[in-house]
């Protein structure tokens, strides 16, 4: 997995690419918790839940089927959030399938159960250039720092110039047709 700190880099830059004000930090706040909730499933080493268990560290809480029960929370809860109804949902179900979706990106572990509970197949993308991050105080080792520098190098360096390269796609000047 990435570390838990990455995992908020995608509804950080979903907001700063969106239109001022547009995301309430209510709604930046619950996308960033929905991103980071799925690892809650850490538990499960604790209370001696096989890996490979569906309820086991990538298991039901890396699914779709988690990130949609999240959307619906956010949509029951979108008056608190600051938001409509389906801008809450959607929002939310954006910013926790992008848990496992860099889970799944990742060089280690046994996949992510995506399509859990109708497979208990683990997903792993077909490209894996993130680390997979020491679980516990291993985090804070060489290979964690060396874990923090491929999250930088592969998640938020491109998110960051996706942001800055829409950014400057929507502040171009309107009516402008072909380069002069």
């Amino acid at each position: 997995m990435p570390s838990i700190l990455t995992h908020a880099a995608v509804p950080l830059a979903l907001w700063a690419a969106s239109e001022r004000g547009r995301i309430s930090p209510r709604l930046l706040a619950a996308g960033i918790v929905a991103a980071m909730l799925p690892d809650a499933d850490v538990l499960a080493f604790v209370l001696r839940i096989p890996y490979a268990d569906a309820f086991g560290h990538r298991g039901a809480s890396h699914s779709l089927l988690f990130a949609a029960l999240c959307a619906l929370l956010a949509t029951s809860l979108h008056r608190p959030l600051r938001a409509g109804a389906l801008q809450a949902g959607v929002w939310v179900f954006l910013c926790a399938a992008s848990h496992p979706l860099l889970d799944a990106m990742t060089s280690g572990g046994l996949g992510v159960a995506l399509a859990w509970p109708w497979r208990e197949t683990r997903f792993f993308a077909p490209w894996r250039p993130i680390l997979v991050s020491p679980i516990g105080a291993g985090f804070f080792s060489a290979r964690g720092l060396e874990t923090l520098l491929s999250e930088l190098r592969c998640v938020w360096l491109p998110l960051a110039l996706a942001v800055v390269g829409w950014r400057a796609i929507q502040s171009a000047p309107r009516g402008s047709t072909h380069l002069q």
